[in-house]
């Protein structure tokens, strides 16, 4: 039975292959030959992927992740693909889908919406659900260094703090909207943003939302 991570995954793929190595993304300083192997190095090399939350590991994740980068481009598509080994606890499906939904939502956005004329998918009311869901237990996290504190909330009223302190900014969109937003692709994201002029001008600009 495919999951929301398995979909996304092949998206994501499909649409790295048609863009081509060297197409825009939003991730600052990489197109889509250094997003793919971003994507290949986290899920294989586990040895390295840790660079992505401990400052000690970081030369080393880059070090890694450049190798994988000159590796002939329809590998790296072919890699994500197939997704990853055995060894790796991605390959178990409960860790793939709450682990790899999100990611791959956010780096096949990262892809779509570098283009200048991109426009928002329409995403089935379960997999929005499920974007809010993992939004709900991931708010203090990518929101812990948010300048301002912070409201997510969907246009159905729902609501979820990232990030205590005042003043308060609330922002409200679709949870695809909300996870893009939170992620720090501020710049990307179909939202509204809610609260003091200063503080919402702080918070569109910081660098500090995400993992």
């Amino acid at each position: 039975m495919s999951t929301h991570a398995k979909r996304e995954r092949l998206l994501l793929a499909d649409l790295l292959e048609a863009e081509g190595p060297d197409a825009p993304t939003l991730c600052e300083g990489w197109n889509t030959r250094d997003l793919a192997a971003h994507v290949v190095v986290r899920e294989r090399r586990a040895d390295a992927a840790g660079g992505l939350l401990i400052k000690q590991l970081a030369s080393r994740l880059e070090r890694v992740q450049a190798e994988f980068a000159a590796k002939p481009y329809e590998e790296l598509i072919q890699l994500i693909r197939t997704g990853p080994p055995r060894f790796s606890p991605f390959s178990l499906k409960q860790i793939d889908e709450a682990s790899n939904a999100v990611e791959f939502y956010v780096h096949t956005e990262d892809v779509r919406r570098a283009r200048p004329d991109w426009t928002p998918r329409e995403l089935d009311p379960v997999f929005s659900d499920t974007l809010w869901s993992r939004l709900e237990r991931m708010a203090r996290l990518v929101g812990r260094k948010a300048p301002v504190g912070v409201v997510l909330r969907r246009p159905d009223g729902q609501t979820v703090v990232a990030h205590r302190g005042t003043p308060v900014v609330t922002v409200t969109g679709e949870p695809s909207e909300l996870v893009m937003f939170a992620h720090g692709r501020q710049d990307a994201a179909n939202v509204e943003l809610e609260g003091d002029k200063d503080a919402i001008a702080k918070l569109h600009e910081t660098k500090q939302l995400g993992i």
